[in-house]
């Protein structure tokens, strides 16, 4: 059977993965200093996205006053615990994602909403720019009730901001997160460790406000 990446696997098709995770990550982030593999403190929360390379995605969201840590990692597919080439075939499900923990008396799921839609073209299905595979879909992955209704009702939004400059369909997906499996830790921090590193945003300039 041939098998394209940007055809989402079903449980006939995906790779079985293993029960455990085959690698280690590090202990704290290299630019905010806090754990990278942790729960959110009390009165914090954690948000999910994937909007392409999670390399360049990953320094977006460290950057934003009142974000505790970010990790990056892979949701949204089937698969569990799997490897980088694993999710490159195409055949675990997983897009690559950005995990953020932050102070939502800081900053608000609506502030990291915004920042989401800024910073990709929402509308290229299994793709962002040169990068194509279902691994680079953009998708958002609530942690709540509320989230979810919150991300669904701001692309509807964008939605209306994409169509009135011209663009097509938002093809992201929402839907509540069932695992998240963190990446290994060479791609942690990614761009601090390598500050000639490629991994470009391909944001369309469409504002959200």
């Amino acid at each position: 059977m041939i098998f394209g990446k940007s055809t989402l696997p079903d449980s006939s098709t995906a790779l079985k993965g293993r029960p455990n995770r085959p690698f280690t990550v590090g202990g704290r982030h290299l630019v905010l200093g806090n754990p990278i593999e942790s729960d959110p403190p009390v009165g914090f929360e954690a948000a999910v996205f994937g909007l392409g390379c999670f390399w360049g995605e990953e320094k977006t969201f460290w950057e934003i006053p009142g974000v505790w840590s970010t990790s990056v990692g892979y949701a949204g597919g089937i698969t569990p615990n799997p490897t980088y080439e694993e999710v490159c075939t195409g055949r675990t499900g997983h897009a690559e994602v950005v995990r953020v923990v932050f102070d939502p008396s800081v900053v608000s799921y609506a502030d990291l909403l915004q920042t989401f839609w800024e910073n990709h073209d929402p509308t290229q299905g299994m793709r962002q720019g040169n990068d194509r595979g279902s691994q680079y879909r953009s998708i958002i992955l609530t942690t709540s009730p509320e989230q979810q209704a919150e991300a669904e009702a701001s692309r509807e939004h964008y939605q209306q901001q994409m169509t009135a400059s011209g663009y097509g369909t938002i093809t992201t997906s929402i839907k509540p997160l069932e695992e998240y499996y963190y990446a290994e830790d060479y791609h942690q921090q990614y761009l601090v460790k390598n500050p000639y590193g490629y991994c470009p945003l391909h944001a369309t300039g469409v504002s959200y406000a």
